[in-house]
């Protein structure tokens, strides 16, 4: 038997991580029922108990995206696996893709298109401001994309983009229409199949109160006509919709080792969403958040977005002139075990980003932070 002469074992203490709240933009604290049944013991990928497990998440899925399409399921990953599945399936090599970039998930979107081989092109707003129908009207006549894509929720930002009549444009145009729920699903009003969206993403740690690492993703009728008729394969095997379909589908074709806990927890989050009621969700996030801008301009603070336009589940707030953002940012987390996030990409530096998503959505973690603020400011 050989002797280990160079990589030794660590000697290390049993897991101990500390308990916070979690108010930024992402992750949000689980609700205790979805942290109880991610701690059930695994079966198979192929088990028929878990079969009947995906098919609970699609349908829940369905309502809590207020959609039919028959394609829609959880991406075994995080959030940015399930954006990257919308590119790779819904953009053809050479495809002109319009995408409406005023934050930084704007510039993630034109990244990773370009990765596809996509004609990219962006119209852009300041970070924080949303686009008009007449603005992108006048940017589908300009170029004739066959994408376009969107984000609902603007995570960098704080910024809700109008979607009445996009659908509509679109369909006049010819052209499939992407649109990014990661901080909207669950806790904003989406009406996917009433606004026309063809293909749509989210992840599982923001407004749904899940762990990370099971992502939604949808795909309307028309979108997979689109996948059918490509002239070659999905780039990306492990995301290619023509092979998920069949392990989510009728088939149950074997694909990958489904983390089944996370299917777990994305089951019961979506199961007490629904028992909620989605307009029941939406209201308390909004009344949670409306609760919080008053306490912050109480304290002098003011908002980044202009408040039509603001998410109920994210805000960006100004930071005041002489203060250190990341310094006050690390003493809550330090002092308080409060975590909130700091400004991303044109905004950093400038904004707190403040996140009420899922089971964080409650008044008393309003208090805790202006509370903590208080403190510290």
């Amino acid at each position: 038997m050989r002797t280990i002469s160079k990589a030794q074992a660590p000697t290390l203490s049993p897991l101990n991580i500390p308990h916070r709240l979690l108010l930024g933009p992402g992750p949000s604290n689980a609700h205790p029922e979805v942290i109880g049944a991610m701690n059930r013991s695994p079966i198979g990928h192929l088990d028929p108990a878990f079969l009947e497990l995906m098919d609970e998440i699609q349908s829940l899925l369905r309502y809590t995206w207020q959609t039919e399409n028959p394609m829609t399921i959880a991406v075994s990953g995080t959030g940015s696996a399930a954006m990257e599945a919308t590119i790779a399936n819904g953009v053809v090599p050479g495809d002109v893709v319009l995408v409406g970039v005023s934050g930084y998930f704007g510039d993630r979107l034109v990244d990773m298109v370009g990765r596809y081989g996509a004609d990219v092109k962006k119209m852009t707003k300041p970070w924080g401001q949303v686009f008009s129908l007449e603005e992108l009207r006048q940017a589908m006549t300009t170029h004739r994309p066959q994408v376009l894509a969107l984000v609902h929720a603007e995570t960098s930002t704080g910024a809700r983009q109008p979607m009445e009549g996009v659908g509509e444009l679109c369909r006049e145009y010819d052209c499939l229409l992407i649109l990014d729920t990661v901080t909207s699903l669950g806790g904003v009003p989406i009406y996917l199949d009433e606004w026309g969206v063809d293909l749509a993403y989210s992840c599982s740690q923001k407004g749904l109160g899940c762990p990370p690492g099971a992502s939604p993703f949808t795909m309307s009728p028309r979108a997979q006509e689109k996948l059918q008729r490509r002239p070659g394969k999905v780039a990306n095997w492990y995301l290619d919709m023509s092979l998920l379909g069949k392990y989510w589908g009728k088939e149950r074709v074997y694909h990958h080792t489904a983390p089944t806990n996370m299917y777990y927890a994305l089951r019961e989050a979506l199961r007490l969403l629904a028992t909620e009621g989605l307009e029941n969700s939406w209201e308390r996030h909004q009344n949670t958040v409306e609760y919080l801008w008053q306490g912050l301009e109480s304290m002098g603070l003011k908002m980044h977005v202009e408040k039509e336009f603001r998410l109920p589940t994210l805000t960006t707030v100004c930071i005041p002139e002489g203060v250190d953002g990341k310094a006050l940012s690390m003493k809550l987390l330090q002092e308080h075990n409060l975590e909130i996030g700091n400004g991303l990409g044109e905004l950093a530096g400038k904004v707190w980003r403040v996140g009420l998503m899922g089971y964080n959505s409650r008044k008393e973690n309003v208090d805790s932070l202006l509370a903590a603020l208080k403190q510290v400011l």
